[in-house]
């Protein structure tokens, strides 16, 4: 969300342990859907993507007043209320949690607030939800449909689970929530997963590595957020910064600039692109056929995730890479430089 940089078991607070215990659904592709009823393999039905579902008794286990927010919430904003209070519950157990940054100030990371916003995300997503006049994000009635209006711009309900992503950055995180939320609701719920965001243009070619799923999972999740120009997130990006963040998300290195990037990896002859693959083109202040300004990651397909420009519909979004100014395509993970950092990353995951 808002502490995008924060672990995982500082969110759970004291409530972690419990958390541990539960089921979780499983991991997939990161840009799959969250959806009442069946899907398909490459596209999603989204007719019932905003329902609002029946209680469980589980929830009886939320405060009254609580329950009615995320309820009204839901509804103001097509959320399935279970799915803010899955968030709220892990979050700060519905408000009631007594760590720092739940009733006043923050914690370490600068959250507060029963939906744990940091203050520069709830000045652009804060609700008056109350009609008291004012923002206030220690407020359940106003934290509550904030996080609603904060998880509508990330693309839910359609891209659910991107847009829990977007709220907390990690997997885990968005797994736990979703338990969750099926243990809240009554009836005929579940997550449906699929390999594309957009059945149209984002299904992305069966059996792409694992690693490759995760740096181009944090790319999709940054659709509809601002291109800025040197801006490196987690509310904007260039298209550099994008493609670093991207890569960084699963602790990788990559140059910072387009102008730096484009000598860093191994050359793809054209048509030979592979998903995680960055494609240039001659575009940009600077620019030239032999020094390209301007750089998107393939996804498949013909298809690149990109941040494009600051008037662009969408600012970052999913495009053809299949243009009249492409320069080239260069493979980072091919060059010895990543092996060698994915060799040490293995080296500390088992040591």
């Amino acid at each position: 969300m808002n502490r995008r940089t924060v672990l995982l078991a500082t969110a759970f607070g004291a409530v972690g342990m419990l958390f541990a215990t539960l089921m979780v659904v499983p991991v997939l592709f990161g840009s799959t859907q969250f959806l009442f009823g069946g899907g398909t393999a490459g596209c999603v039905d989204t007719s019932k993507a905003g329902a609002q579902p029946a209680e469980a008794s589980d929830a009886r286990s939320i405060p009254a007043d609580y329950l009615a927010l995320y309820k009204k919430a839901g509804k103001d904003y097509g959320i399935p209320w279970n799915v803010l209070a899955g968030i709220g519950k892990v979050e700060t157990n519905h408000g009631t949690s007594r760590l720092p940054g739940v009733s006043s100030g923050e914690n370490y990371a600068g959250a507060g607030g029963p939906m744990q916003f940091l203050a520069a995300t709830f000045r652009e997503f804060g609700v008056d939800g109350n009609g008291d006049n004012k923002k206030d994000r220690y407020d359940p009635a106003d934290a509550i449909p904030s996080a609603a209006r904060y998880l509508k711009h990330n693309g839910a309900p359609q891209r659910m689970r991107t847009a829990i992503f977007m709220y907390n950055h990690s997997w885990d995180y968005v797994n736990l929530v979703l338990s969750w939320a099926k243990r809240y609701a009554a009836g005929d719920f579940e997550v449906v997963q699929s390999n594309g965001v957009e059945c149209d243009d984002n299904e992305l070619p069966a059996g792409i590595d694992g690693l490759v799923q995760r740096i181009i999972a944090f790319a999709m999740a940054q659709r509809g957020k601002r291109y800025i120009f040197g801006a490196n997130g987690p509310d904007a990006w260039d298209c550099s910064s994008l493609v670093q963040g991207a890569y960084r998300s699963v602790g990788l290195r990559i140059p910072r600039t387009t102008f730096e990037q484009w000598p860093f990896g191994v050359r793809i002859a054209k048509g030979k692109e592979q998903p995680g693959d960055l494609v240039f083109f001659n575009s940009g202040p600077g620019t030239s056929p032999n020094n390209p300004g301007h750089v998107g990651m393939v996804i498949g397909n013909g298809k690149m995730i990109v941040a494009s420009c600051s008037t662009c519909v969408p600012n970052i979004g999913v495009k053809s890479y299949k243009r009249g100014d492409w320069v080239g395509t260069t493979r980072p993970l091919a060059t010895d430089n990543l092996k060698k950092q994915l060799a040490q990353l293995d080296a500390d995951a088992s040591g």
